[in-house]
């Protein structure tokens, strides 16, 4: 864990801070969440770090700083991470084909999008080049999104890439034979994009990507409970996993509306306890896209190394340029995400933000009607997890709960609010 601070030492009012945990604790009491812990710091200094409520709610287990979860699409940053250093040891160039070291993706086919049937495709116009899977501009898409034939045929394929039965391998060449959502490089469409990342990065490297991960980032910077799995040592950590009582699931995430209003879906429904999970073993093909779990102090300690541009504790992971480059948006002519993407529904709009390479990035708070500064950089997972970086405020935070899918109740807004206005200097 980093040191921790009276938070007047880094700008920040203790007695402001208290609006979080007040939050924190409505939420739990409102029925919204089992248990929620967040984590500020600045200046690189932890100032507040509270949790409140369960881990696992039927079982009586609180949730704490210990409490290991699962963060599902917060490991597209890390797998970026893996990538950029090996981008840094000249392995690819961030304009190579994919089909360059994947061939299976050299002959993948376009759908003609509208109306047309999953057969109606067409060639690709230019190839699909890494960066585009680091920035979501690939074509690609996921099967939760139910709202095209190309959706539909990944769900049909069972286009899942946390598999305990095939490998990473398997898994992509299979998806190369799905016809592409759209040209590579002209929209923004979220998606297995950083699956595929992964396993690019086991082919650069000649190691699974387990392997990378834990030599090359987790063991040099101490995040001693983040994993593709948990080990016998750390089950009884283990956070159950959520839903709303009514409307919780992943089907009206692909669209601009939702079905069942806020007010409504109170209660919650219990998908994964926590005493058998799927997680207990670890998995034959690992995904870079949504397949890690860990602990806040182990992401804190990962947030810490990007705001440090790169280092942490004598370990430098990749460069100060590197960093930079990454979280400068990637987005043809500095488009926001509304402006040339799918319509999700999520609880915060996409406009006046952009992406970088691995997670969004802030191009103009007042477009994005949320007070954070230009370029900080985010993103989260489908359990409501969060993390943001504010490079102009020497300031992340990490938001951890288990409350599926992230889109129900407007969680990460709230707690923007109340972490801004908790500074002082």
């Amino acid at each position: 864990m980093l040191e921790p601070v009276d938070p007047a030492v880094v700008g920040l009012s203790k007695e402001r801070l208290t609006q979080i945990t007040s939050w924190l604790e409505a939420q739990v009491a409102d029925g919204k969440l089992a248990g929620a812990s967040t984590l500020i710091a600045r200046r690189g200094k932890v100032a507040y770090l509270q949790s409140a409520g369960f881990a696992d709610k039927e079982n009586g287990k609180v949730m704490d700083a210990d409490t290991i979860v699962r963060i599902y699409s917060m490991s597209k940053s890390v797998t970026t991470v893996a990538a950029m250093m090996l981008y840094e040891q000249g392995c690819f160039q961030l304009d190579d084909p994919v089909a360059k070291y994947l061939p299976e993706f050299a002959d993948t086919p376009v759908w003609d999008g509208g109306d047309a049937p999953i057969t109606a495709v067409h060639d690709q116009q230019s190839p699909m080049q890494v960066k585009h899977l680091m920035n979501h501009t690939s074509g690609l898409t996921y099967g939760f999104m139910s709202t095209t034939p190309v959706d539909a045929l990944y769900r049909d394929r069972e286009i899942e890439f946390q598999s305990r039965s095939e490998s990473l391998a398997d898994i992509v060449t299979r998806l190369a034979k799905i016809p592409l959502l759209c040209q590579p490089g002209t929209q923004w469409n979220y998606s297995v994009a950083t699956d595929v990342l992964g396993r690019l990065v086991e082919v650069w490297s000649g190691m699974s990507l387990a392997e990378f991960f834990q030599q090359r980032i987790f063991a040099p910077l101490g995040m001693t409970d983040t994993g593709f799995s948990v080990p016998e040592q750390g089950q009884d950590r283990f956070a159950a996993l959520y839903a709303p009582a009514v409307g919780g699931d992943m089907s009206t995430v692909g669209t601009n509306s939702a079905t069942v209003p806020q007010d409504q879906r109170g209660g919650l429904k219990l998908m994964e306890g926590s005493s058998q999970s799927v997680y207990f073993a670890e998995p034959s093909s690992h995904s870079g896209g949504g397949g890690l779990v860990g602990t806040i102090g182990d992401y804190a300690r990962f947030c810490q190394m990007l705001i440090n541009l790169g280092e942490l504790d004598g370990e430098r992971v990749l460069s100060p340029t590197t960093v930079r480059y990454m979280r400068t948006n990637q987005l043809p002519n500095n488009s926001d995400m509304a402006a040339m993407g799918q319509p999700v529904w999520s609880e915060t709009s996409y406009d006046g933000i952009g992406f970088g390479l691995g997670f969004a990035v802030v191009l103009d708070p007042v477009k994005a009607s949320i007070i954070t500064s230009p370029g900080e950089h985010h993103w989260g997972g489908a359990a409501s997890t969060f993390f943001w970086i504010d490079p102009a405020q020497d300031l992340f935070v990490v938001f951890f709960t288990q409350l599926m899918p992230s889109s129900t109740y407007p969680i990460r807004r709230e707690l923007r609010t109340r972490v801004y206005q908790s500074i002082v200097d």
